[in-house]
């Protein structure tokens, strides 16, 4: 028992004695001092007296699907700041091969009696994924907000970038170099934002009149690898210019482009989608279209903590304008294309 006192006493900054009040119920503590100390409590792993469990910590729950893709990183580092600034301690959850899923994190945050819960990339932008700890969260009344496109059977607050804008920025950004013969690479079918670029992308191709249909799209892992496999069958089609829907994945598309025997953007250009970290600092430094996730962060938050309040806020889908952000890995299109071998094996071009 000292040794708790004592550490949550130094966690919050006050000394053991306050710590002993709040958690015994006594009053002469000041409100903003008594939730500081059951938020301590919470974090440090420190079970609540039992009078008190009945409330909520002041802890949120942020859930990712993974920390290799720079974006990610960077959304916690908005929401994260924008909570802190709220009063609020984030709780970071990622999915890992192996490890904890999605509904398991559910469960220990409830456990942890957390206030809301931001989700980004989760499986509610899966059609074919589980829902069913989503749905618990909906009868529970918990705060919740969705970070990018959601399935149409789930009623949460979402903020997304507006992916048929990203699509027509990057598909008119080629075209009007000159790239008559346009591909798109994507996450899993099943992947609501991909969904979305799909449909932008054949609207783009048909009011162009461009070769940019259906056989000039793939589908695969959100990862450079995939782009990587997916973009060499791109290329054996013809195509010369290369959208896709994340910048791992533009990155696979660059290396699958390289090994190929061509280059970029002299052959071929490639179009990221996230603006990451990094991304001008490749070689050639990528251009993308940018998520503002600043902007994204903070109302996602502002929407999480005003439903924690009890206030009125919008169940409708919030659409964040991006920004195609032009750097080297796009350039005008070859007069003529390279021809191909039977094989797909490009022939390179003699250069002088």
């Amino acid at each position: 028992m000292t040794r708790r006192l004592a550490e949550v006493a130094k966690k919050v900054g006050v000394s053991e004695a306050t710590v002993s009040r709040v958690l015994n119920g006594k009053p002469g503590v000041a409100e903003a001092t008594r939730a500081a100390v059951l938020t301590a409590l919470d974090v440090l792993g420190y079970e609540r007296p039992t009078q008190l469990r009945g409330e909520r910590a002041r802890l949120v729950g942020l859930v990712l699907p993974e920390l290799g893709n720079p974006i990610f990183p960077a959304l916690a580092e908005v929401v994260g700041g924008a909570l802190a600034q709220q009063g609020f301690t984030p709780v970071l959850c990622t999915r890992t091969a192996g490890g904890l899923s999605e509904a398991d994190y559910v469960e220990m945050l409830l456990e942890q009696q957390v206030s809301g819960v931001v989700f980004a990339g989760g499986h509610y932008a899966e059609a074919d994924a589980p829902h069913e700890h989503y749905y618990r969260l909906l009868e529970l009344r918990l705060p919740v907000v969705l970070v990018n496109a959601a399935t149409d059977s789930l009623g949460f607050p979402q903020v997304s970038t507006d992916d048929a804008v990203a699509v027509e920025q990057a598909f008119g950004h080629l075209a009007s170099l000159g790239h008559e013969r346009i591909g798109l690479v994507l996450g899993p079918g099943d992947h609501i934002p991909s969904r979305r670029k799909l449909a932008a992308f054949l609207a783009c191709a048909k009011a162009t009149g461009l070769a940019a249909g259906p056989e000039c799209v793939e589908h695969t892992l959100f990862s450079p690898e995939g782009g990587q496999a997916v973009t060499t069958r791109l290329l054996k089609r013809g195509v010369t210019g290369i959208i896709c829907a994340s910048d791992p994945l533009a990155l696979g598309a660059v290396r699958a482009v390289r090994r190929f025997g061509m280059s970029v953007p002299e052959d071929v250009s490639v179009v990221g989608f996230d603006d990451s970290a990094f991304m001008n600092c490749t070689n050639p430094p990528l251009t993308t279209v940018r998520q503002p996730i600043e902007a994204m962060g903070r109302t996602a938050v502002t929407l999480l903590v005003g439903q924690i309040e009890g206030a009125s806020v919008t169940a409708e889908e919030l659409l964040f304008e991006p920004e195609l952000v032009v750097r080297g890995s796009t350039a005008p299109a070859q007069t003529s294309a390279a021809p191909v071998d039977r094989d797909g094996e490009h022939r390179a071009r003699s250069r002088t």
